[in-house]
């Protein structure tokens, strides 16, 4: 058994609260374990210059921590007078796996940003800020539709993460799905993984920490991954419902 009890291939415990806050066109709170994330989506009546004029529009991402998220208080990016870069791999991690489900066309010149608020994080904040964006993403479609600005949503299928990885578990060495922070700090090998509905992948993200992993150990990791983040989508829809 692992630290929290579970088995290799069984979820922590998943909840997502529709509606978490009063102003934003979408919004959600997502709690996985003890990792925390509230997630909202905007709609603003602009997009980059790279594709205006173009009739399509954008969706984009920011996600940050607060300081006591964590075991330890962590500095703000503003303290620093920069982005780190944590936090801006993340948010391009963010846009690009909601972006690879949603045709660009059918929302007009609009930008739809997603903010991703860490308010407690015990691992795979970034795959919890992907699920829970999602659903916040599409209420804020669902608003667009109910104002009247679009016909249909333009979101072609569902998108969610998870992390998984490989640890030493009772001697042996295990391929773990939704790894909790004791876990991660300590596995062979992390993975943060990005599917849609499809079955297709929009990311796959693997590092080595204590050794390379080998090809037949990311073809376990993918398929043991697939069936739970199928899970997590009944639990997305089911939020949207």
């Amino acid at each position: 058994m692992r630290i929290d009890g579970r088995r290799y291939n069984e979820l922590r415990p998943l909840t997502i609260i529709p509606n978490y806050t009063k102003y934003a066109e979408g919004s959600v709170l997502i709690e996985q374990g003890d990792t925390k994330v509230i997630c909202t989506a905007s709609i603003e009546d602009m997009v980059p210059r790279h594709i205006k004029g173009t009739g399509k529009g954008w969706i984009t991402a920011e996600y940050s921590m607060l300081p006591r998220a964590n075991r330890e208080r962590n500095q703000r990016d503003i303290s620093k007078l920069k982005l780190a870069g944590r936090s801006a791999e993340i948010q391009r991690l963010i846009g690009r796996s909601l972006r690879a489900v949603v045709d660009m066309t059918a929302f007009g010149e609009n930008t739809v940003t997603i903010d991703c608020d860490v308010i407690q994080g015990d691992g795979g904040t970034r795959c919890a800020s992907i699920t829970g964006g999602y659903v916040a993403m599409c209420l804020a479609f669902k608003r667009m539709i109910a104002d009247g600005y679009i016909k249909e949503t333009p979101v072609l299928e569902d998108v969610a993460a998870l992390s998984t990885g490989i640890i030493r578990l009772d001697g042996r060495e295990q391929a773990v799905i939704d790894m909790c922070y004791d876990e991660d700090c300590s596995a062979l090998a992390d993975f943060n993984i990005v599917m849609t509905s499809n079955g297709c992948f929009v990311e796959v993200q693997g590092t080595g920490e204590e050794r390379p992993y080998t090809n037949d150990e990311l073809v376990n990791v993918l398929k043991i991954t697939a069936p739970a983040i199928y899970n997590i989508m009944e639990i997305q829809r089911g939020a949207l419902r």
